[in-house]
């Protein structure tokens, strides 16, 4: 599950402030069932825009992955057996290390 961006914690957070209060002064409830409502209804609301903002659009560049250049960048020349208008490149294999699994604290 991807996780949430900076855009969907600030709407969400700003929707629920100001949907609780403007739902407080509209049903100038006092009492505390009415309290407890107005700020789940609010919650609800909040949620419900933090998940509805979308997502900022990812490049997808798996190891190994072929991604296409564009037709201005292409060469002049194509290699013999590649398709007209398609030239793709391969993206090399990120380096791992052995040690990736330890945390970075120094004893």
């Amino acid at each position: 599950m991807p996780r949430p961006t900076a855009a969907q914690f600030s709407y969400g957070s700003v929707t629920v402030v100001f949907s609780t209060l403007a739902m407080l002064l509209l049903s100038q409830t006092s009492s505390g069932l009415g309290i407890a409502a107005v700020c789940t209804a609010a919650l609800a609301l909040g949620l419900l825009v933090a998940v509805t903002v979308p997502a900022p659009a990812r490049r997808r560049t798996a190891t190994g992955a072929a991604v296409s250049t564009p037709q201005e960048t292409r060469p002049a020349t194509e290699p013999e057996g590649s398709p007209r208008g398609h030239v793709q490149r391969t993206i090399p294999a990120a380096r791992t290390s052995a040690r990736a699994g330890e945390h970075s604290l120094r004893r």
